[in-house]
């Protein structure tokens, strides 16, 4: 039967032209994403390039569905599937092999511990794993090569269910997906609302004991609320409904046959206000941030709005990129932003792991020219799998591309040997790396195995000295009259720290000294310790004090913490060998105590553990190995003076 003229125009309609400007604003968003992963500092919001992805994705996806219902009167769920698995999957699936061999060579003690992540990258379920073990975007310290894949993850499951949306939506009838483009931006809104309601606005500690507004427990585990909020499903699903909504009502060829045909260049400011609105939100917001020193929070601006606002922004430069006829596209859509755009799904995919390779923690920024080596590399393994792997195998080229490497004539032998050697890597790489990732052993990384190890060296010492209770004798009522005994203590040497003095608690410990350290302790606390320790009547001949890595610390926490030592003969305190925008103001602060404070030695420790030999610092240069430990301890022992014993 002869399509009627009716049916000819509405698949005219419905056809999803190819949009150059779309690849240009991809090539913005994965720019800031690369350099917010190199250095937080140098776009400290980059990381909301995912949130645009997120609109594109959610705009051209359903723009495809609806296109499809259009032509054929259905849409074909299997195919649908089988083109995104062929887009995805290559590239993955490379990218996991190398990584797995990388890791089995050069980072072996990382490879148990990577197993979890490359199941739930391979079944697409990591932003679910990640919220479940604690291993988001702010956790540290980890060699966590695959921690981005939480993005590719949501946008699987969007591909999985929102074809099965569209078909109950589609059978409604096209007239109505006005209405329905309403329900998704008020949905969207509502999601937006919840994150806000469900916000933590208390500090951020590193786990629920100490901080329990921060986490949910939910079947007997801690679960951060800003992972949650972060990185699950539901919470990012407002980008994408965001450009579905958009889809519903603003198809490209549509705008070309009615009143909107010759408005193009009126969309042009609202494509530059929209990317001044997420331009400003990337230059601005964080995901978590200090809040003075009361430790880390997270950003309000993010949780609060932020998201639903960089999808409003996005929507806008999108409407514009969209009409033909606006500037907007032709500019977004150069040569260059194209190429990028093309590629930036592999440029996302490498450039993390390739940044982890290099530094081997999360939470290290990298200095400018390691980011420059590490994005040769990454452009160098981008475009030789979008060349040699994406592109055949998404054309369905791939074996066209073996038997041409077959053939006869002229050069054969060389190409027959290029075929039997990428057969061989093909065979061979994906069963070493298998073999390796499935044998190896579950460790921790070496700053929690280090802490963990040193739990039994250290002491909450105001919890030990608080009072005790015991019950002398029964009251007709049943209640009991208690007894406090308890005489306050003397310590020769107590030292209070964070996390680098409780990595070297044993070695401490093995001089005499008392050490009360915690992860994540800010300077605040421990000045607070020493006055209710003052106020205890605790008597201390010499007090070693390390604060100041996990924040700013302002004169006045200093002053406060010198008049709770005040009292004390001897007070050690050091400086701070961490790579962080506040450790040349906390150390000039403390470099200046003795000039007021004569009961003051300072350990200048930024400069001194420059002279430590052998395994001395982790990789992010700040908490200390095996040599590092005694050589810490060390130094301490003789800032007061002290002779080390004979067997040191």
């Amino acid at each position: 039967m002869a399509p009627t003229s009716e049916t000819s125009r509405s698949a005219q309609i419905s056809r999803v032209p190819y949009l150059p400007g779309l690849d240009g604003l991809r090539a913005l968003a994965v720019i800031a994403v690369i350099i917010y992963h190199a250095n937080p500092a140098w776009l400290p919001g980059g990381y909301l390039g995912v949130e645009v992805f997120f609109v594109i994705s959610g705009y051209l996806i359903t723009l495809l569905l609806v296109a499809e219902s259009e032509r054929t009167g259905a849409i074909e769920l299997r195919q649908f599937w089988v083109r995104r698995a062929r887009r995805l999957l290559p590239a993955l699936f490379t990218m996991l092999v190398l990584l797995i061999f990388w890791t089995a060579f050069f980072e072996r003690d990382a490879l148990g511990k990577l197993r979890g992540d490359v199941v739930a990258g391979v079944l697409y379920g990591s932003n679910w794993f990640q919220i479940w073990t604690g291993a988001g975007y702010t956790a540290v310290n980890d060699f966590a090569p695959l921690r981005h894949l939480w993005s590719l993850a949501v946008e699987e499951q969007f591909y999985l269910l929102w074809p099965l949306v569209m078909l109950v939506v589609l059978r409604r009838g096209h007239d109505r997906l006005p209405r329905v483009a309403m329900w998704f931006v008020g949905i969207a809104a509502a999601i937006a609302l919840a994150m806000a309601v469900l916000m933590p606005t208390s500090r951020i500690g590193q786990d629920c004991v100490a901080t329990p507004d921060a986490y949910w427990e939910i079947a007997g585990r801690c679960v951060s609320r800003v992972d949650a909020l972060y990185l699950s499903t539901p919470t990012r699903a407002i980008g994408l409904l965001l450009g579905a909504a958009l889809a519903l009502v603003w198809r490209p060829y549509a705008l070309l046959r009615g009143p909107m045909k010759h408005k193009g260049p009126m969309l042009d400011p609202v494509a530059i206000i929209g990317l001044g609105i997420v331009g400003l939100l990337a230059w601005k917001v964080h995901i978590v941030h200090l809040v003075g020193e009361d430790g880390l929070h997270a950003d309000p601006w993010l949780f609060r709005g932020g998201l639903f606002l960089v999808g409003v922004g996005s929507l806008m430069v999108i409407a514009a990129v969209a009409h033909k006829k606006a500037f907007a596209g032709r500019v977004l859509g150069n040569p260059v932003f194209r190429v990028i755009g093309e590629r930036s799904y592999g440029l996302y995919l490498f450039h993390w792991p390739v940044f982890q390779c290099l530094r081997h923690e999360t939470g290290i920024a990298l200095k400018p020219h390691e980011f420059v080596a590490a994005m040769i590399v990454t452009v160098a393994i981008t475009e030789i799998s979008y060349r040699y792997i994406e592109l055949p195998i998404r054309e369905r080229r791939l074996r066209e591309s073996m038997g041409a490497l077959l053939r006869g004539g002229p050069g054969a032998m060389r190409r027959r040997g290029s075929f039997g050697a990428i057969v061989s890597a093909a065979v061979v790489l994906p069963v070493f790396a298998g073999v390796s990732l499935v044998t190896a052993d579950l460790k921790q990384n070496e700053v929690q195995a280090s802490l963990e190890e040193a739990e039994g060296s250290v002491t909450d010492v105001l919890e030990d000295l608080t009072p005790t209770s015991t019950p002398t004798n029964t009251q007709p009522s049943g209640s009991i009259t208690p007894v406090t005994t308890a005489a306050p203590p003397r310590y020769d040497v107590f030292a209070i720290g964070d996390s680098v003095m409780k990595g070297a608690a044993p070695s401490l410990a093995d001089l005499g000294i008392v050490v009360d350290a915690q992860q994540d302790r800010q300077a605040r606390m421990g000045a607070e310790i020493f006055q209710q320790l003052e106020d205890l009547g605790v008597t201390i001949d010499v007090a070693v004090v390390h604060l100041g890595t996990n924040g700013p610390v302002s004169q006045e926490t200093f002053d406060f913490l010198m008049e709770a030592t005040s009292e004390i003969p001897k007070v050690i305190v050091l400086t701070l060998t961490a790579n962080r925008e506040w450790t040349a103001a906390n150390n000039a602060k403390i470099r200046a105590l003795p000039e007021t404070h004569p009961n003051v030695i300072v350990l200048d420790w930024q400069l001194v553990s420059e002279l430590c030999t052998g395994e001395c610092f982790t990789a992010d240069r700040i908490h200390l190995d095996r040599d590092g430990m005694r050589f810490y301890a060390a130094e301490i022992w003789k800032a007061m003076g002290r002779e080390l014993p004979s067997d040191w």
